[in-house]
């Protein structure tokens, strides 16, 4: 089972933001949520999330609709990834994992033996245990990231949700997220993630969402539902579409003109 979500609407006092979203997805698989700056991504995963309570519709993972689960219950269904998080303490590595394993706590009760395997575990599990010692403040941006997709591992949730994941990223390690949220899809997870790159949809992503106008306009393989006339309605420009080699993948271009 994964995440449904049925004629989802919700505005900011008189301006609708999104107007009937509808999509299924099982888990196990890698979504790229595409959309123009300001189409309502964000609000959609801030639904998702709990964090605005004023929707219409249903949202339900692993068949449960998502109103009837309080906080830590909520928690132990969908874990959020931010693009990044600055950290005011010199948190070890292996610390800001535990802050993950909080759900399974019961009242103030400390993390003890028990969240730190987990969290240790969650590290195993993106093979980045060696840096369990280190300071987060002193990793590079990509391996924070990687390190925040393990605190999510530990909060035991089967469903990840990522605003934008590489956006503050640089090329190569754009590349080593992508890769790690492939690996977790195949190992089961469900990860929705929202990108600006219709080249990660197309080479990662196991479906394609694009969010426009208030509504899913269109849902599927990304070589099937990403066309360059789709593309060109959303952002403003002329695109093209080219075959990645011999992977069946396809890659995006701007068609600048000619003289340009």
């Amino acid at each position: 089972m994964g995440l449904i979500v049925e004629n989802l609407t919700f505005g900011y006092r008189c301006f609708p933001v999104l107007k009937g979203v509808d999509f299924s997805v099982e888990k196990g698989n890698l979504v790229c949520m595409l959309g123009k700056n300001g189409a309502g991504k964000s609000t959609l995963f801030r639904c998702i999330l709990g964090l605005l309570k004023g929707y219409h519709g249903k949202i339900m993972a692993d068949g449960v609709d998502l109103r009837t689960l309080k906080e830590k219950e909520l928690a132990r269904k969908i874990a959020y990834i931010p693009q990044n998080h600055d950290q005011a303490f010199a948190f070890s590595v292996l610390d800001m994992v535990m802050m993950g394993t909080t759900s399974s706590l019961q009242g103030l009760k400390s993390p003890g033996r028990e969240q730190r395997e987990t969290a240790f575990d969650a590290l195993k599990t993106m093979r980045i245990e060696a840096m369990a010692e280190r300071s987060y403040a002193h990793l590079s941006g990509g391996e924070q990231q990687l390190v925040l997709i393990a605190r999510a591992i530990a909060q035991q949730a089967g469903i990840l949700i990522m605003d934008e994941p590489c956006a503050n990223l640089d090329y190569g390690n754009q590349a080593r997220v992508m890769e790690e949220l492939k690996r977790l899809a195949g190992e089961g997870y469900l990860i929705v993630q929202s990108t600006h790159s219709p080249d990660q949809a197309f080479l990662y992503a196991d479906q394609a969402a694009v969010l426009s106008d208030g509504v899913i306009k269109a849902f599927g393989k990304p070589e099937e539902v990403l066309t360059e006339s789709l593309l060109e309605t959303m952002y403003g420009i002329t695109v093209r579409l080219f075959d990645a080699g011999d992977t069946g993948r396809k890659l995006c271009m701007p068609d600048r003109v000619k003289g340009e």
